[in-house]
């Protein structure tokens, strides 16, 4: 059956209201359930004014979400409409010949025009929103060089990917999805298994435990359940937040813990190492490796499908441009996927939380449930935590599962 253009146009900018209207939806319930009385496993957490202050917090974010959301999907909608890709085609083709090159400069600028109409509303999180409710650590030197770094990390990373799919695409044809999956998912595995020696660093100052009673604490834990932990670091994050964290990276001998500083400032020794149990749970039941493989799995489908499209030349009839290419048949592309995209997304978060209690359960065991509970108590009060959202908004978009729900399940 022969697809006309300006049906499969219509096609676009319907997944891209629906999509809108979804997510608006989502959001509306989820607001509802501000004002909802906290569950009774949390009824003391927070005390009066900070419980205030807590739903002063979401309501904010939720307005301005809703201000940001309406003129993305705004700005989305003008481009297709008013000939944006068209004109953006005939701009990069005029002052190149080279479709590798054409195609990066296209998606350069896209990627430089959303970065750039985001700017305000990035600024006014930080430096308003967050440093209104406490929370922002970052000057304006900072920002502005996370920026540059985040740009030179994208075109790096994100322009060298994309010569290299847009090279097999030219030079092998249909099975260029093929070297392209494999090309990524080695990628994958690398950046996973070196994250913290390679971009953390750029971002973030990052030192080794110091000799003390937690370290000795949390070696014991390890050595306890046969987990050779060696690398243990603390990582600046009180230079953009007052929010903590802790996290685990790499495999084999680069394995490694990363705690916040302000990690370790909020919570009690006990609590850390609770909170380092859980992390090690995921590593024990093998979250982490399943967690690639669905993601390697996934870009495969996605790779297969592109290149059962992507030749097909009503791509770019759909848009008003007359010569067919890798970039314009990847724009159409990328909308069309995103009903898969949500629904893959879906599945992943609902593994996700089952991980999360498998983890939590995993620190009950091997360390004590009363130390996580507390040490998930702090973080989630330190950070005004929304205690009640609406559980269609959980299901469709949270990866770890409410606050309540985890406590119910440690004890």
């Amino acid at each position: 059956m022969e697809i006309n253009a300006q049906n499969l146009f219509y096609v676009i900018i319907g997944i891209i209201v629906l999509n809108f209207i979804k997510d608006s939806f989502l959001d509306y319930l989820n607001s509802k359930y501000f004002d909802k009385k906290p569950p009774k496993n949390l009824e003391n957490l927070f005390e009066k004014e900070k419980y205030l202050k807590s739903q002063e917090y979401k309501k904010t974010k939720y307005n301005f979400s809703r201000i940001s959301s309406l003129f993305g999907v705004s700005i989305v909608l003008l481009f297709f409409f008013f000939d944006g890709f068209l004109i953006l085609d005939e701009f990069c083709r005029s002052n190149f010949d080279s479709e590798l090159i054409i195609s990066l400069s296209f998606f350069g600028l896209i990627f430089l025009l959303n970065d750039l109409a985001n700017l305000p509303f990035s600024l006014y999180n930080t430096f308003v929103i967050e440093e209104k409710f406490g929370f922002n650590k970052t000057t304006i030197k900072t920002f502005i060089f996370d920026k540059i770094k985040s740009w030179i990390i994208t075109i790096i990373f994100g322009g060298g990917i994309l010569s290299f799919i847009i090279f097999q695409f030219e030079t092998i044809g249909k099975d260029f999805w093929l070297i392209a999956w494999l090309f990524i998912s080695l990628l994958t595995i690398l950046i996973n298994g070196f994250y913290a020696q390679i971009i953390v660093p750029l971002f973030n100052k990052q030192t080794k435990l110091e000799n003390g009673d937690l370290k000795n604490e949390i070696k014991s834990y390890s050595k306890k359940v046969g987990f050779d932990l060696k690398n243990i670091f603390v990582i600046d994050g009180s230079k953009r937040s007052t929010k903590a964290n802790a996290y685990f990276s790499g495999f084999g001998k680069q394995k490694r813990v990363t705690l916040y500083d302000t990690l370790i400032n909020k919570l009690s020794n006990e609590q850390i190492i609770a909170v380092i149990a859980h992390e090690v749970g995921h590593y024990k039941k093998k979250h982490i490796i399943f967690n690639l493989i669905f993601s390697i799995i996934q870009t495969g489908i996605m790779l297969y499908i592109l290149s059962l499209l992507i030749y097909m030349p009503v791509f770019s009839e759909a848009l008003g441009i007359n010569n067919h290419s890798f970039h314009i048949g990847l724009i159409v592309f990328s909308i069309l996927y995103t009903p898969i995209s949500e629904l893959s997304s879906i599945v992943f978060n609902i593994f996700s939380r089952k991980f999360e209690f498998q983890a939590d359960r995993y620190a009950s065991e091997t360390f004590n449930s009363e130390s996580l509970i507390e040490a998930l108590k702090i973080l989630s009060k330190d950070s005004l935590s929304n205690l009640t959202p609406h559980p269609s908004y959980v299901w469709w978009h949270y990866s770890h599962p409410p606050l309540s729900k985890r406590i119910s399940h440690l004890q």
